[in-house]
């Protein structure tokens, strides 16, 4: 596995990703109507082009074929706004990785906090890499009640 920088191809196979990794891993920590709330379909490729102009970070991490299989998409802000995997690779190591890549480029750009809204499944996954839970976040998305934490990691005192 490897990771590296987005490319316009990859923008299909991205919105797959986080589809399939909301409607099928995240059944493990929420309900059907929830993820039917967080994605109710794929998303258009496009939007995964334009998130990766304007200079955000924008990396993918692929399998020995070039396919991708998980992406994180990283706001000069320090905001991490996505990292999700396909189904079949969560537990592999692949999003610990691309994890890694994408603090070692924030570190690069002098940014000097990251933040999350992480899922249930992701809050597990930054706490290992060192994010402190702020607080738990109850909200209401696409009329639905949904929860997420907000989690921070300082990089530079």
């Amino acid at each position: 596995m490897l990771v590296r920088p987005f490319r316009p191809d990859d923008a299909e196979r991205l919105a797959t990703i986080f589809y399939r990794s909301v409607r099928e891993a995240a059944l493990r920590g929420y309900s059907e109507e929830q993820v039917a709330a967080w994605a109710p379909k794929v998303p258009r490729a496009y939007v995964y082009r334009r998130r990766a102009d304007g200079g955000n970070i924008l990396l993918v991490a692929v399998d020995e074929n070039d396919n991708p299989i998980a992406y994180g998409h990283l706001e000069r802000s320090g905001h991490i706004f996505h990292l999700f995997c396909i189904p079949e690779h969560v537990g592999t190591g692949a999003v610990s990785k691309l994890y890694d890549a994408l603090e070692a480029e924030a570190r690069r750009c002098n940014i000097e906090r990251l933040f999350v809204e992480a899922s249930e499944l992701a809050r597990p996954v930054f706490a290992h890499k060192g994010f402190a839970l702020i607080r738990r976040h109850d909200f209401t998305y696409r009329k639905v009640k949904i929860h997420n934490y907000i989690m921070e990691k300082i990089l530079r005192a």
